[in-house]
């Protein structure tokens, strides 16, 4: 019948003596009886019935001493009584009687006298002495004091009626005030009122209740939560009437600190590495150990790993040469070396159970002065965690250097301390340092596991966070890098545009557009999506943006251009190894280009597969015009188809791509309306109207890239506009040149009046010699100043650098010399060459 009481509460009162005398009774129970001071037995036990085949009902109520072998010695006997009454109790061997009339020798012990309804009685243990209790008797005692499990007998009124000394040690609260008194008066403010809950029930129910745990403290050890494992059974007399309760005490403290720890690491993948930002992880790991694990978390982190942009974090092998570490072979003591270097740290989490932090010198983001308790680097690099059970602001180097952290430390009262350096992956990216102060219990040896567990995890997650920072960076910045700085929409077409990259949930995707001056004034509108994100589809964006480029440098009509880069792409496709990734986001590409004519204010469109622009007339109306939709890029299966629509002067045309009006309900009609009303607003510039329109429309979260390009057409003025039809003769030139040095002087340009002629006539001498049917020359002066030359050929004249004996050749290259661009273009009657000069500024 073993049982031990609750440990006590800290700080609870010392109950006062009773009036029931102690018992020093302090073994565990085997055969076990109560018997009355009138030598009646009143309390009969099943382990009693199991020694000396006596039922209850058999015994309780007889006097005592039928069950001796022997009639005991009267005065002997009284001695023994008056021996308990003294609160002594008494130990020795006698000879009982089975049942079955067989004797047999026990050990035998009578408790000091205690009262149980009133009457004075005795606990009488005894235990037999034969074979299988080979052992001496002071090997027993020995056993039965070390016992790790403590024992209790309660009365009906749950009144301690008899403790073992362990229980006493369990508790801390002695065994005198104890005895006579409930658990709840003596062991307030711990589970004492549930514990009784408990044994009521027993007392009602004669159930037993097995294994029930609780958490307490030790008189002993006031600081220091403990852990209980406790049974209860009933005590029963002859009538199977319960008179009493007893209940063992078994110390798990072991156990459920080891289940604490490893439900503080498990926890710890839920709570710590929600997102893929550094300094969010970081603060996360502080909030998660405060105040489970500590009174104050550090997190702080090298300067490469908080700004993941910054050049990598230290590789974790010791004593490497290069970033800025100085090498641990060669470094010297106050001279730059090892024991003298202190890495750029910086503190990315910060938690206390104090509001605000007051212990914490520095703030998260600050630059933190790293001085780790080894002192040492090499401690970042390959050093174990470290623990401090006791702070010593006066002693202790790592305090007394700071004079401000020491006067925190004794301010606070930090008293403990373990410190981990955080590594991932063969990475140092900085050290975590947990502490307490309001929780009185120094850190353990046992505390370190799961201290290095946590950071551990919580490395991982900031190393995850960090690559892909970087990564995500470096990917942006190639898709920035790779999209157009400057919209050169010229005296054409306002322009504005907007692009912002996917959460970061999927990263950066590719979605590009482009604005292209080309030959005649004219001007390209591009915008395309490549499938898939990351750099791979800001690589592969690249490379179509590069080869649009190269196309519409070629003066390729719409259709033909996106059947080339159509043809492109699905080389790149073969190019790929087969099962890479990266090949997948070139296919399925869609792209949509258009060409605007500022002088016949027509536009010419084709598409791969993209949404079709949005038209706002300038009176208002809005429409999505009827393109021939084309295959996505990379197919080939399809030809492509041009379409030609009138944009008055002010007309706003606008390209996107799917992700502006794909929402959350997936409706791309929905969206394409929704687009066409935000676009319709009137009195916004076009830079704001573009950003309004992208902030309406934009879904949460965002799911994708959004490119939005945004075009204000702008007629070219028929005074800005000459052309007139040459005859085939060489001696027309003479009359071309001089009416083209009249235009220029009219349109104030005589600066240019000397090259233009040349140019002029060097071009219609071309044509009028290779070229047949009409010639044309026509001049425009825009942002720069354009000539062309058509006829109907389809040959393509050719530059090439005459010998000094040659008498021709040199015209082309005197052109390209006097101009700022040239080249040739061809339309479905022939061919047009063209040339660009810049308009000189006037002067201030």
């Amino acid at each position: 019948m073993g049982s031990a009481g609750p440990p006590s509460a800290p700080g609870a009162e010392p109950p006062q003596s009773g009036t029931v005398p102690h018992s020093s009774f302090d073994t565990a129970n085997d055969a076990t009886a109560v018997v009355a001071g009138n030598g009646t037995v009143v309390g009969w036990t099943q382990s009693a019935q199991d020694l000396l085949g006596y039922r209850a009902a058999e015994v309780v109520g007889q006097p005592a001493g039928f069950l001796l072998a022997t009639p005991g010695d009267p005065l002997r006997v009284a001695g023994i009584a008056e021996r308990c009454r003294a609160g002594v109790g008494w130990s020795g061997a006698a000879a009982v009687r089975r049942r079955d009339g067989r004797e047999i020798d026990v050990d035998l012990r009578v408790s000091a006298s205690f009262h149980l309804d009133g009457r004075e009685c005795f606990l009488v243990s005894g235990r037999d002495r034969g074979p299988e209790w080979t052992l001496g008797q002071s090997v027993v005692d020995a056993f039965l004091t070390s016992s790790p499990i403590g024992v209790a007998v309660l009365s009906p009124q749950l009144r301690y009626v008899w403790m073992n000394d362990t229980l006493e040690r369990f508790g801390g609260v002695p065994r005198e005030q104890r005895v006579g008194r409930r658990m709840s008066e003596v062991l307030p403010g711990l589970e004492a009122d549930a514990i009784e809950t408990l044994m009521r029930k027993v007392l009602d129910t004669g159930v037993p209740v097995i294994d029930y745990e609780y958490r307490g403290w030790s008189w002993a050890d006031p600081h220091r939560q403990r852990a209980y494992s406790t049974s209860f059974f009933p005590l029963t007399d002859g009538d199977d009437t319960i008179t009493g309760v007893c209940y063992m005490v078994l110390d798990v403290t072991d156990r459920w600190k080891a289940q604490q720890r490893l439900a503080l690491v498990n926890d710890a993948g839920v709570s710590i590495g929600s997102t893929l930002d550094v300094m969010r992880t970081a603060q996360e790991l502080a909030d998660f150990a405060v105040p489970r694990f500590a009174d104050l978390v550090l997190v702080d982190l090298l300067e490469p790993v908080a700004s993941p942009e910054e050049p990598g974090p230290w590789p974790a092998t010791p004593g490497f040469p290069g970033a800025g570490l100085p090498d641990a072979g060669t470094a010297r003591p106050g001279a730059g070396g090892a024991s003298s270097f202190r890495p750029r740290m910086r503190r990315a989490g910060l938690s206390s159970v104090r509001e605000g932090c007051p212990e914490a010198i520095v703030r998260i983001g600050e630059p933190v002065d790293f001085e780790p308790p080894p002192h040492d680097f090499r401690f970042l690099v390959a050093g174990e965690p470290v623990l401090i059970p006791v702070l010593d602001s006066v002693r202790q180097l790592w305090a007394v250097e700071q004079p401000a952290r020491a006067a925190r430390i004794q301010e606070f009262g930090l008293h403990s301390l373990i410190a981990v350096p955080m590594r991932a992956r063969d990475t140092v990216l900085g050290v975590t340092t947990f502490i307490r102060s309001v929780n009185l219990v120094p850190f353990e040896p046992d505390d370190v596991l799961p201290a290095r567990e946590l950071v551990a995890r919580a490395a991982v997650c900031v190393d995850n966070a960090r690559r892909y920072t970087r990564e995500h960076a470096a990917a942006l910045t190639l898709q920035r890098s790779l999209l157009p700085h400057t919209l050169p929409g010229g005296m054409a077409l306002d322009v504005a545009s907007s692009y912002l990259p996917a959460d970061a949930k999927d990263g950066v995707g590719g979605d590009w557009f482009d604005v292209i001056p080309l030959s005649g004034a004219r001007v390209a509108l591009v915008v395309g999506d490549v499938v898939g994100h990351g750099i791979s589809a800001a690589a592969t964006m690249g490379r179509l943006r590069t080869a649009v480029h190269t196309l519409a440098d070629m003066d390729l009509p719409p259709d033909e251009l996106l059947a080339h880069l159509d043809d492109l792409v699905l080389r790149l496709s073969e190019e790929e190894p087969e099962g890479e990734a990266s090949g997948t986001t070139v296919l399925g590409a869609t792209c949509l280009y258009a060409v605007y004519d500022p002088v016949t204010q027509r536009c010419t469109m084709a598409r791969a597969g993209h949404p079709p622009p949005v038209v706002v007339s300038p009176d208002g109306r809005v429409s999505f015009p009827e393109l021939p939709a084309g295959p996505p890029l990379g197919l080939g299966a399809m030809p492509f188809e041009t379409a030609e629509i009138e944009l008055p002067e002010g007309s706003l045309i606008g390209l996107y791509t799917n992700g502006l009006i794909e929402g959350r309900d997936r409706d791309v009609e929905l969206g394409m309306a929704r687009l066409g009303g935000a676009l319709s607003q009137r009195g916004l510039s076009l830079d704001t109207l573009c950003a309004t329109v992208v902030d309406q429309l934009l879904p949460v979260p965002q799911p994708d890239d959004v490119a939005l390009l945004l075009a204000r057409t702008h007629e070219l003025s028929p005074d800005h506009v000459a052309s007139w039809d040459v005859p085939s003769d060489p001696a027309a030139v003479a009359g071309v040149r001089a009416r083209t040095a009249r235009l220029l002087r009219t349109w104030g340009l005589e600066e240019l009046e000397m090259t233009t002629e040349l140019i002029v006539s060097e071009l219609v001498t071309n044509a009028v010699r290779y070229a047949t049917g009409p010639i044309r020359l026509r001049l425009l002066r825009q942002s720069v100043l354009i000539c062309e030359v058509s006829d109907t050929s389809s040959t393509s004249p050719r530059l090439r650098h005459a010998r000094t004996t040659d008498e021709g050749g040199r015209g082309l290259f005197l052109v390209a010399q006097l101009t700022r661009r040239w080249g040739t273009r061809y339309t479905p009657e022939g061919k047009i060459i063209w040339t660009e000069q810049e308009i000189p500024t006037p002067a201030a």
